[in-house]
């Protein structure tokens, strides 16, 4: 196959730059009026159909039972554990305080990488150097200033510590799921993997939102033309565009040049919650987000400072999480 050119390179990292930064505001605005299991649920499942159908008029859908049934579990922590919670949390935390916590995900993706570095013996995973080592301590610094009011000063308008925990859980399960892609011994063609883990985490979802409730209170007459607007959004730029374009990226560049999304998304968010939502920035959240952006910047410089502990070719083509934040879609991250 053909390598891309830098230019398409460059234009991939801009949509994973751009969008995923601006569906934390998308989802802020869905959650408004719809319950958010429900939300993110039928968001991928629509996505997921979608993408599955023009796989297979391009007969380029490919899946044996066993990467189905592999990929369905990662859609579990990928998209109910990474996204779902991320959903719920941003029906109170503003959207650029939900992506600054997202940013912690990086310092999971090194502790779990040298974890599998050290149980393998080094045959896989990655043993952090001394940058990576500054870049978590850094962040750490950074997340606890930006939690530290919830948990003194709630009352006073601090963040509500059970969905900033709910956030950093979500990193957690993105971490996890991550993890099943990256080293994957069965992997699976990428676009196939990403419908199939968008079909299974969208059930996922639907499930766990009819498990809490969600569709018997939900008012489905009161969902606003905005939160409509912005579920839309979320399925055509944050799932079917940018989940597929990052998918595309961790297969033709390297998982250090694509991971720098995680201090970008922060930056974009924030912005957007400020001008479209008028949420409030304070001199607390400057400090934070500079701090928490400087971690992952060295995590990342660190990273490409150490050559790879796992050979090119024993790698997988199908990793869907970069050395980062998000997803959400995503799609998310657990973003996205």
């Amino acid at each position: 196959m053909e390598a891309p050119s830098r230019a398409w390179i460059i234009a991939g990292l801009l949509v994973v730059y751009l969008v995923w930064g601006s569906t934390y505001l998308a989802i802020r605005v869905a959650v408004e009026t719809m319950p958010p299991f429900m939300m993110a649920g039928v968001r991928f499942l629509v996505a997921g159909v979608i993408m599955t159908a023009v796989l297979m008029a391009l007969g380029k859908f490919k899946a044996t039972p066993q990467q189905w049934a592999f990929n369905i579990l990662i859609g579990l922590f990928l998209l109910l554990g990474g996204n779902g919670l991320v959903s719920w949390a941003e029906q109170t935390v503003p959207s650029g305080i939900a992506t600054l916590v997202v940013s912690f995900n990086p310092l999971m993706i090194v502790a779990a990488e040298w974890l599998i570095f050290a149980f393998s013996k080094g045959r896989i995973g990655a043993k952090p150097n001394a940058l990576v080592f500054a870049g978590m301590g850094v962040g750490l610094v950074g997340l606890g200033l930006l939690v530290s009011p919830s948990l003194y000063a709630e009352a006073s308008g601090g963040h509500d510590p059970w969905r900033i925990g709910a956030i950093i859980l979500a990193c957690l399960a993105w971490t996890i799921g991550s993890m099943m892609v990256r080293y994957s011994k069965n992997p699976v063609d990428p676009f196939s993997g990403s419908a199939i883990q968008m079909l299974g985490g969208g059930v996922w979802l639907i499930l766990f939102g009819l498990l809490v409730g969600e569709y018997g209170q939900a008012v489905w007459s009161a969902f606003s033309v905005r939160s409509i607007f912005a579920w839309w959004y979320l399925v055509i730029a944050g799932s079917l565009l940018t989940f597929t374009t990052y998918v595309w990226l961790t297969k033709h560049a390297s998982p250090t040049l694509v991971s720098t999304y995680a201090y970008v998304n922060p930056v974009v968010a924030v912005f957007l919650g400020w001008l479209v939502l008028n949420e409030v920035i304070d001199r607390n959240t400057y400090i934070a987000a500079a701090i928490i952006i400087a971690g992952v910047a060295l995590i990342t410089v660190g990273k490409s400072k150490r050559p790879a502990s796992v050979p090119e070719e024993k790698t997988t083509t199908t990793e869907l999480a970069a050395i980062g934040a998000d997803k959400n879609a995503a799609v998310a991250a657990p973003s996205e």
